[in-house]
């Protein structure tokens, strides 16, 4: 019988963590180091450059809009790290994972809500086959709770529903596949609210995090699994947050429309916005004759350590047609937030709210409630982790429970190892 895999990947697991009794190694994570871009670069072995996924959002150029979030897995261009291994007949299973939906795999299980037309929300996850997630809440005895997952209430318990929904996966012989990539996010949500390096409580969820590695490891072994644990970026401590559209607008480059006394971008209209995302942000400028301009203006930007242009992101494999003409990185310290306003009352309706497809960044206040009840913050400064940049002090950490041919330095050569593995090793035949 072929040798059967479990892939993990551990949100925020740092260089210094050490995987349930596995010897864990240090290794460089992708750049931008953001969840979609990990996870886009390991399943193809390959840089942005070459995926696309070059951070959690897109920018879709001829509708004027940007999108976080999306899931088609069709938005990850190149090969898969498993194509060769399935074409043997091997079965390959995503849990958990970004762009899961509609990939060429045996097995998905994705979060997927219904968003009610006139408010609110049924809570459901998408699976393949169609009853999987059905079967896995009764084996469960309770459904996926959203709100663990992203939000005020986002806590590591959402890692005890995931590790019971892959515990029962691996033991069931008419679902478990030969290759399974996971996701827990646990360790997340504390890292980004409180300093990742001096507040005491961060602790406690990195003990919670241990206990779910090693259940899931146990459960793996007991069922012929091999496990290969990896994390996806190192969150650093950050005190406070550049704002570029607020400087685009400020100069007449970002226009906004005036509803209700709200101000909503006009991304027909205007000359430069920035995606912001973490760490970094893509600017998108339509005409190549204000880049110049752009790029002079946002350079002195306070918490801005570099603005790279189309031959700066070749250099760290970022050059690919979604990228934006310019790419901002945050120095030491400090992230990025998309608002373009400064007064509260110019807020649009979704910045109160938990609203992760449209809102045109990545709103990290979103893991904080807000006044009045039922909304969620507005203010950056609660921030206190962020994470994108990659780097000597910025390592992650990998380990395994088989040997992995070679010596990786980063994720990417991890993934083309894990490939040789199931491709050559006599034991995945």
């Amino acid at each position: 019988m072929g040798k059967k895999l479990l892939i993990v990947e551990v949100a925020g697991l740092t260089h210094d963590f050490e995987i349930a009794g596995l010897h864990s190694q240090s290794i460089q994570s992708v750049f931008p180091a953001v969840t979609c871009t990990v996870q886009a670069s390991f399943r193809t072995a390959s840089y942005p450059s070459k995926h696309g996924m070059i951070a959690n959002g897109l920018f879709y150029r001829k509708l004027g809009r940007p999108m976080f979030w999306e899931q088609s897995a069709r938005l990850v261009e190149g090969d898969r790290i498993w194509t060769n291994f399935r074409l043997r007949g091997k079965r390959v299973g995503m849990v958990f994972w970004q762009q899961s939906l509609g990939e060429a795999v045996d097995l998905i299980l994705s979060p997927a809500p219904v968003h009610k037309h006139h408010g609110g929300m049924i809570q459901d996850c998408y699976s393949k086959p169609s009853g999987l997630y059905r079967k896995l809440c009764r084996k469960i005895g309770r459904p996926f709770k959203l709100q663990r997952y992203w939000g005020p209430m986002a806590s590591w318990k959402v890692g005890e529903w995931i590790v019971e929904a892959v515990s029962e996966i691996l033991s069931d012989p008419d679902l478990a596949p030969d290759l399974l990539f996971s996701y827990l996010p646990s360790l997340d949500y504390d890292l980004q609210r409180k300093d990742p390096e001096t507040d005491g409580r961060v602790i406690k969820t990195l003990n919670k995090v241990k206990e779910q590695l090693l259940r899931l490891i146990k459960s793996a072994e007991s069922n012929g699994y091999d496990v290969l644990i990896f994390g996806d970026y190192h969150v650093a401590p950050v005190h406070c947050a550049a704002a570029p559209n607020v400087v685009l607008r400020d100069a007449g480059l970002l226009t906004v429309r005036r509803i209700k006394k709200m101000a909503y971008p006009d991304f027909y209209a205007s000359r430069a916005f920035a995606m912001a995302d973490h760490e970094i942000a893509h600017v998108y400028i339509p005409e190549k004759n204000d880049i110049p301009a752009v790029k002079n203006l946002l350079k002195d930007l306070p918490g801005i350590a570099e603005v790279l242009d189309v031959e700066g992101q070749a250099a760290v494999s970022l050059n690919h047609k979604n990228s934006g003409e310019l790419l901002l990185v945050a120095g030491p310290g400090k992230w990025l937030s998309y608002p373009w306003w400064t007064e509260k009352a110019e807020a649009p309706d979704f910045a109160s709210h938990v609203d992760i497809h449209n809102k045109p960044g990545y709103d990290p206040c979103e893991l904080f409630f807000g006044w009045p009840p039922g909304s969620v913050s507005q203010d950056a400064t609660r921030i206190r982790g962020s994470h994108g940049g990659v780097g000597p002090e910025r390592h992650v950490t990998w380990g395994s429970t088989f040997s992995v041919p070679g010596n990786p330095t980063d994720l990417i050569e991890l993934a083309a190892m894990v490939r040789h593995w199931l491709d050559e090793s006599p034991q995945a035949i």
